[in-house]
């Protein structure tokens, strides 16, 4: 049975959990005794309060997220020392495969705020190597637990550290329906940069993987978050992204993912304004210390054209930039785990690393060197 963290509302006090061979399933019970149905009553009235007193002390209601009395600034993606403090984590779950270990922890350095955070290692290896795995929103978790990911994540001797960014997921609580990813990208940004921070803390506490080789997969957001994150925090050795979202501009005026109703509020200047400091435009072009990808699918209309080109001709000096002409050309050239190998190739000691990197021997996919100056 596949365990998770959330957060418990009154009426599962009540509730009865009927266990099958197949996991858990849960039933309401159908005769309520009248007891309950002041207990019930009761925990409503005590939750309607707590929700209350959680959405006061949400993020979202704070110039800045504040946990022991520090206060974290989304403004600035270099997260200063001492301005989260972590709770010890919490493991929820541990299973051990022939091929890998994988531990469910929860993370918190934020109120309200908990991170899954799912820590996956391969069989064998005393300190692997480190990969962050970070997908768009919107994702959930699912993937992590899937052994068959696990397996491909984690060969060739990697450690898999898989979580979701703020505003996302498990991670999307207690917030008004109009808020989201987009509409709130300072914070939802801001703050993943800096769980991205916090998460490389914890890791380096831990004497079972070798931080000294870290690598961050993330896709669309999720490559926006992990550009950043490297930018500011040179742990990160390697950053390999598809589709990532940026120049900002461009990208709110025609991404698809913006629902057209809402698109006017994203295309003024004063939110274009407030988001500048977050694109990825700005900060690529800093990475020149880290083995850096950028993979883009030219019929994925997420992230529009332009923006694609804006991106890619910023990419720093020896980085590799791989278009793939549509979606069928994409899976056609990274199936069966292959998207992951080139940040595990960049990762291992250069005697093992391949004489030069090679385009895939697939039409539609074009991989060039950026010569940029």
């Amino acid at each position: 049975m596949e365990a998770g963290f959330g957060i418990a509302g009154p009426a599962s006090v009540v509730q009865v959990f009927a266990e099958k061979e197949d996991g858990m399933q849960y039933q309401w019970k159908r005769k309520v005794n009248p007891v309950c149905i002041i207990l019930l009553t009761l925990l409503f009235a005590h939750g309607a309060k707590c929700w209350t007193q959680n959405l006061k002390d949400s993020p979202a209601r704070q110039t800045g997220a504040a946990t022991a009395g520090n206060v974290e600034d989304w403004d600035s993606l270099q997260l200063t020392d001492g301005a989260l403090t972590p709770e010890p984590p919490l493991l929820g779950e541990k299973d051990d495969f022939p091929q890998f270990t994988r531990e469910l922890l929860q993370i918190k350095w934020r109120r309200g705020d908990p991170i899954d955070l799912y820590v996956i290692r391969p069989k064998g290896v005393s300190n692997p190597p480190v990969i962050l795995y970070l997908y768009t929103y919107p994702s959930e978790t699912d993937r992590f637990r899937n052994n068959d990911y696990c397996a491909r994540v984690t060969k060739d001797g990697f450690a898999a550290i898989g979580f979701v960014s703020a505003l996302t997921g498990h991670r999307y609580q207690n917030r008004p329906m109009k808020e989201w990813f987009v509409s709130e990208l300072p914070e939802a940004l801001g703050t993943s940069v800096h769980d991205v921070q916090m998460i490389l803390n914890y890791l380096s506490t831990r004497a079972d993987l070798d931080m000294s080789k870290v690598g961050m997969f993330g896709e669309g957001s999720g490559g926006t978050i992990a550009i950043l994150s490297a930018a500011v925090d040179p742990r990160i050795k390697t950053v390999d992204v598809l589709d990532p979202w940026g120049d900002w501009p461009d990208w709110m005026a025609k991404s698809e993912l913006i629902p057209e109703e809402e698109r006017p509020n994203y295309v003024k200047p004063e939110f274009l304004k407030k988001v500048a400091a977050f694109d990825p435009v700005q900060w690529l072009p800093r990475l020149n210390s880290q083995h850096v990808r950028i993979q883009q699918v030219m019929d994925d209309a997420v992230t529009p054209k332009l923006a694609k080109e804006r991106i890619s001709s910023v990419a720093p000096a020896g980085a590799q930039v791989v278009h793939y002409d549509s979606t069928r050309d994409f899976f056609g050239a990274v199936s069966g785990g292959r998207i992951f190998q080139w940040a595990k190739e960049q990762l291992k000691p250069a005697s093992l690393k391949p004489a030069a990197i090679q385009a895939a021997q697939k039409p539609g996919v074009r991989a060039v060197e950026s010569g940029r100056d």
